[in-house]
């Protein structure tokens, strides 16, 4: 694995250093775990599995916000 190196202050190396749960953390696991890669909304509802409830409402602001783009504003 590379490794890259940056300058902090030290404000936000102590930040940084509080938010380690033990002394075998590094700051790359602290800023992976406070920070995870973000998921497309279809894997987390994969995920999260069948919710009738939330694909209505998924789909109601959906429609809602195709509305919006296809309104005319006049100035």
């Amino acid at each position: 694995m590379s490794t890259k190196t940056i300058s902090i202050t030290e404000e936000a190396y102590e930040r940084l250093k509080s938010l380690k749960k033990n002394d075998k953390a590094s700051f790359s696991d602290v800023i992976l775990e406070h920070y995870p890669k973000k998921k497309k909304l279809s894997e987390v509802l994969k995920e999260m599995g069948a919710n009738p409830e939330l694909a209505d409402s998924i789909e109601k602001v959906s429609r809602e916000m195709r509305k919006a783009k296809l309104r005319e504003v006049k100035f």
